[in-house]
């Protein structure tokens, strides 16, 4: 079959990547897997023999009818033929057998132009984070999103989307990949990125205050992060807030880690209480 654009197909050709992409999700006998998107099954047929079951979804309906006549007979293999955005997946699974319920990792090659909503459904929001976190998510993405995934603070690349999903994940870079990986070869660059669901030792005490926090203080990324928050925050209140948590009044949004954010979310959480019971 010849890729179709506005599926954004671009089928891997690289045993190399493939074998990098399986290193990366150490994958054991007792694991379920996620595989989203499986194209012509280049990445499925590597996975279903290391595992206890292997599902995936395929939005492509001649895809599925492929991968059904090149799978048909693997027992612990199942092809769900939907829109993975659309899709509830624990209330499809529960029709079939229990080995495909609840998986515990995601392996896969995904469509880069909805990474962002893959993600926020993998991952769930600060605010709403997945209730069942995956132990693992191996992906193979556009390099830009992965550098921005996996940036540290004070990069360039180091913005909303990095908070965001490192408030809720370990994120790394496992490796890049060329565009004559794939056929046809896409215009980016592309990696393999891991992360890795995970609690945080000292969370927000506001979820919602702070993932607005993040959005309003990365709107404008030439200006200083207090000039961004001015909207939300009073100057003068802003300024103890900063002073609380040991920030530099002149920073922009990208100087501050995670761990800087959650400060700020929770001592403005904390501020605003003070504020109310003198009140």
């Amino acid at each position: 079959m010849k890729p179709r654009k506005r599926f954004a197909q671009h089928w891997l050709r690289s045993d190399a990547v493939l074998d990098r992409i399986i290193e990366a999700a150490e994958l054991s006998a007792n694991d379920r897997v996620l595989e989203i998107g499986p194209g012509q099954g280049v990445l499925t047929r590597r996975l279903f023999p290391l595992v206890e079951s292997l599902v995936a979804i395929e939005l492509d309906r001649d895809l599925c009818q492929k991968l059904v006549s090149k799978f048909r007979d693997i027992e612990n293999f199942l092809l769900l033929q939907s829109d993975f955005l659309a899709l509830n997946l624990s209330e499809q699974l529960s029709a079939f057998s229990n080995i495909f319920h609840v998986q515990n990792k995601v392996v896969a090659n995904i469509p880069y132009n909805i990474t962002g909503p893959i993600l926020e459904k993998l991952l769930g929001k600060i605010e709403t984070p997945n209730p069942r976190p995956y132990e693992s998510i191996v992906l193979l993405v556009q390099k830009e999103v992965a550098d921005r995934l996996c940036a540290r603070p004070g990069s360039k690349t180091f913005g909303a989307l990095s908070v965001r999903v490192q408030y809720l994940a370990q994120c790394e870079i496992i490796c890049t990949v060329p565009r004559k990986a794939f056929y046809p070869p896409p215009k980016v660059e592309s990696a393999v990125v891991r992360l890795r669901p995970r609690s945080i030792e000292t969370p927000a005490q506001n979820p919602k205050l702070l993932s607005t926090l993040v959005k309003v203080g990365f709107a404008n990324k030439r200006k200083m992060l207090r000039n961004n928050l001015k909207s939300l925050i009073e100057p003068e209140q802003l300024a103890e807030l900063f002073d609380r948590c040991q920030l530099d009044p002149e920073a922009r949004a990208e100087r501050l880690s995670v761990a800087d954010w959650i400060a700020l979310s929770n001592q403005s959480s904390e501020f605003n209480s003070t504020q109310n019971t003198k009140s």
